[in-house]
């Protein structure tokens, strides 16, 4: 079977690191690719940051990989994620041979709910002085990401931590953190829960100490950043948008307006994204081939400036090939 995928490279960087995960990918299966566009370009140009086109092929193809979108970001990535129903968002953070990283033990992954929180785009003007943000926290989206968090941690072999702020946030966060705490309940498995602030502490000093982090929208969003430090940057940090039947992968790292077209830009992020797809397409052997070809890569060199080498984008590119 010859799975479809929707291509969107997006603004900046994400025009030279998508076309390397599209050449890794068709390295390692067959695929059928169709490119379209968004991001600040497509908005200069037609006034919609995301076609409709764009939107419609992500619904209807079996995973979509985008790039990144620059100033148009909230525009783009978010009613993307909602075309295809994405309730978790997955970003792994691990350090890897060759890289210089604060803690070479850290291997952890962040299951993030993707729909509610402060993200849920509930604003409003009460005077020119005042405006508010509704943070939105349900039991079903709460239950949606607890559910996922806990058979990911169980296929993969993590321990399972639950990030939240209920000490404060008593209503919402003290939901979120019932659900989940009920839902291991129900599968009868172990946990922690870990205060989200004190969380990006202690992840800091000891990262070996977590596996699976389980977190509301925003924390789960800040602490993968604050995780992307502690292993050599956001240059390796892919994600995954997952709904009951599509997802969306892209890298964690932005446009990088201020490298974009120079050539340099990492595209380990964006590759190990293309492994994920793979992976939620069922093709684990595929998945594992690219997983091991950027390690090997990692481990060797070519790296990238972010890394503290000289190679192009194009260098790190044949390299990866050469492996697969």
């Amino acid at each position: 079977m010859t799975e479809t995928i929707t291509v969107i490279p997006g603004d900046g960087i994400g025009r030279e690191v998508v076309p390397v995960a599209v050449a890794v990918l068709d390295a390692v299966g067959d695929f059928e690719f169709t490119e379209y566009d968004a991001g600040d370009r497509v908005k200069e140009a037609t006034g919609e940051a995301l076609p409709e086109e764009t939107k419609r092929a992500a619904e209807e193809s079996d995973a979509t990989l985008f790039g990144a979108a620059g100033e148009s970001a909230a525009d783009v990535v978010l009613p993307l994620r909602s075309a295809i129903d994405s309730f978790a968002n997955v970003r792994p953070a691990r350090a890897y041979p060759g890289v210089d990283a604060l803690h070479p033990d850290a291997d952890l992954v962040f299951v993030r709910e993707n729909t509610e929180g402060v993200y849920a785009g509930i604003e409003s003007d009460l005077t020119e002085e005042v405006r508010t943000l509704t943070r939105l926290i349900t039991e079903p989206a709460s239950r949606a990401i607890a559910e996922f968090g806990f058979d990911y941690a169980a296929e993969h072999d993590y321990e399972v931590t639950v990030a939240h702020k209920a000490n404060v946030m008593r209503r919402t966060d003290g939901l979120f953190l019932d659900t989940a705490e009920r839902v291991a309940d129900e599968k009868g498995a172990d946990y922690e829960t870990a205060l989200m602030d004190a969380l990006a502490m202690h992840l800091v000093m000891n990262p070996a100490d977590y596996g699976v982090v389980i977190c509301p929208n925003l924390a789960g969003d800040m602490l993968s950043d604050l995780a992307a430090g502690l292993v050599g940057g956001l240059g390796l940090l892919p994600s995954a948008n997952i709904g009951p039947e599509r997802a969306l992968f892209e890298p964690v790292h932005g446009s990088a307006p201020d490298i974009a077209g120079e050539g340099v830009a990492n595209p380990v992020a964006t590759v190990l994204s293309a492994a994920m797809c793979c992976e939620f397409l069922e093709r684990s052997e595929s998945a594992e081939r690219i997983r091991q070809a950027v390690m090997e890569v990692l481990a060797d060199g070519p790296h990238t400036p972010d890394l503290g080498g000289t190679a192009a984008t194009e260098d790190v590119e044949r390299a990866l090939l050469d492996r697969l």
